[in-house]
């Protein structure tokens, strides 16, 4: 399937430029759409086309028709739960009708397939029981969730109406260089941001949360391999243990030699208290499994800030 086009919307993003990147190195044409409302340009490799389109636009069907692409790898949403327990609005909008308008434009282009970008972290809402299979009920606690798993209904629409073909990822909480650290949920990088410049680090709620964190490099290879395999299903990705963020907080002190005791703060509306997934699925039917260790990802993604800071 080399030299064939992809077009990843959300590709100046944190997750999608990794996967923009690793589908460059597999010698895949790519074009990127991506507003850059949280994505930034520097992200954006200058190897692809960049259009700078919001995915409700009517403007995205000019670019598929320009571009041509045989596949989508979606990834442009809105994906801060606090943020979206305050506006549900705004993140339907962007991230189910949104998603629709990308939908309309790879059934009128005659896209091939589209890959998917879920949540794991948030569908399910809070466990029955731990790792989370993806027939687990689904149970959404925050409009970021519902919108998320909305648009994997109208995957299913297109696949049996007009034979789109797609494969569905549930990410769990992903981390890595590039992640933003003022205002996309990630943990991680705001851990490492505050940590490196000795600020504050403030947990929300008793830190006893858990999550299942894997390293951005592994789902950028999960998409890679979904281009090919895994037609038509939803498929977990993580490493199937949860990691508490008081964990996340010593770990991180130590690589980044932080001296500091951390600040509670209130617990936030709509998170899920303790979750992980079961990715055995994705290991049989696409191959995949992670590659990085949390040790391995914490020290890369501290590396990178720290060139950051220092730059």
């Amino acid at each position: 399937m080399k030299n064939q086009k992809i077009l990843v919307t959300g590709g100046a993003g944190f997750i999608g430029s990794h996967v923009v990147d690793t589908f460059l190195e597999e010698g895949f044409e790519v074009v990127i759409v991506d507003d850059l409302s949280t994505g930034e340009g520097r992200h954006a490799d200058p190897r692809c086309k960049l259009y700078k389109v919001d995915v409700r636009d009517k403007a995205l069907d000019e670019v598929f028709a320009l571009e041509q692409p045989l596949f989508v790898s979606h990834h442009a949403a809105r994906v801060d739960v606090r943020e979206s327990m305050d506006d549900p609005c705004f993140y339907t909008d962007v991230n189910l009708i949104g998603s629709i308008n990308v939908l309309e434009c790879c059934r009128r282009h005659k896209v091939r397939k589209v890959l998917y970008a879920s949540s794991g972290g948030a569908v399910y809402g809070e466990p029955d029981e731990l790792p989370v299979e993806e027939n687990h009920p689904i149970r959404p606690l925050d409009h970021y969730g519902a919108s998320k798993h909305h648009v994997e209904h109208h995957l299913h629409l297109y696949e049996h109406n007009y034979g789109l073909r797609f494969t569905t990822m549930r990410y769990p909480n992903v981390y890595g260089p590039r992640q933003n650290s003022s205002g996309e949920a990630g943990v991680v990088a705001v851990f490492a941001k505050r940590m490196l410049t000795r600020e504050k680090v403030i947990i929300n709620g008793t830190g006893d949360q858990e999550r299942d964190f894997i390293f951005v490099k592994d789902v950028a290879r999960a998409n890679l391999l979904a281009l090919s395999k895994g037609e038509s299903k939803e498929y977990n990705l993580g490493h199937g243990q949860g990691i508490s963020i008081n964990e996340l907080f010593e770990k991180m002190a130590c690589v980044t030699s932080y001296g500091q005791p951390a600040v509670y703060g209130p617990e936030k509306v709509g998170e899920v208290f303790r979750t992980c997934l079961d990715a055995s699925l994705a290991g049989e039917e696409l191959g995949w499994k992670p590659l990085v260790g949390f040790t391995q990802g914490l020290n890369e993604t501290v590396a990178s800030f720290r060139a950051l800071e220092e730059s």
